[in-house]
């Protein structure tokens, strides 16, 4: 139980220090709009995570046992990928770089936007699908526990963000590079991790 949840810790923290358009626009709108007003906008995963986990994992279910090791291998492959991406982010940071106003708002836009985002899609069915059929062919708390660490960690950090890019746009910059720079070692420790499950299943 215990590694799925931390593994959804991780994989949750990664995936909310990753930029994007719902990080691009979360920091627009606390920038525009302050954090009060934003915070509810961090929830927006939670609507338009549900029908894309339930049909990534729906597939996933059908499939052999070597196409799911092709996934993990696959994953663990996009996760370097991910980690060599955010390491360069975070090298070439750039403390004085603004966030464009956006004229849109609301928590229905960041639903949208989240679930017409292809981000979720390739995460769900290449990273840490797989992890969640896995857990929970072995027991559904195992999957539960994956699904809990990844909103707990994915939710607060995109309210960390708001809050302060919503509150002191100074010491916003620092931290957000401090979380790529946390995210960057996260990725590049559970890509070995999805590996070697691969090259193990």
């Amino acid at each position: 139980m215990w590694i799925y949840l931390i593994q959804g810790l991780g994989f949750g923290l990664a995936a909310a220090s990753q930029p994007g358009p719902l990080q691009t626009y979360l920091i627009s709108q606390a920038l525009t709009r302050g954090w009060k007003k934003s915070l509810v906008n961090a929830l927006a995963p939670l609507i338009s995570d549900a029908p894309i986990i339930l049909l990534c994992v729906l597939i996933l279910s059908q499939v052999p046992d070597w196409f799911q090791r092709f996934l993990y291998i696959a994953g663990g492959i996009f996760v370097l990928y991910l980690a060599y991406g955010t390491y360069k982010t975070w090298k070439n940071f750039d403390e004085n770089q603004t966030q464009p106003e956006s004229k849109i708002d609301g928590l229905p836009k960041a639903v949208m936007m989240n679930f017409l985002s292809p981000g979720p899609y390739i995460f769900w069915s290449l990273v840490t699908g797989p992890i969640l059929v896995k857990g929970w062919r072995e027991t559904p708390v195992h999957g539960l526990s994956l699904l809990l660490g990844f909103y707990l960690a994915f939710i607060s950090a995109l309210m960390l963000i708001i809050f302060i890019f919503g509150t002191a746009a100074k010491i916003g910059p620092k931290v957000n590079k401090a979380m790529l720079g946390i995210s960057a070692v996260a990725l590049f420790l559970f890509g070995l991790y999805q590996l070697w499950n691969g090259f193990n299943l």
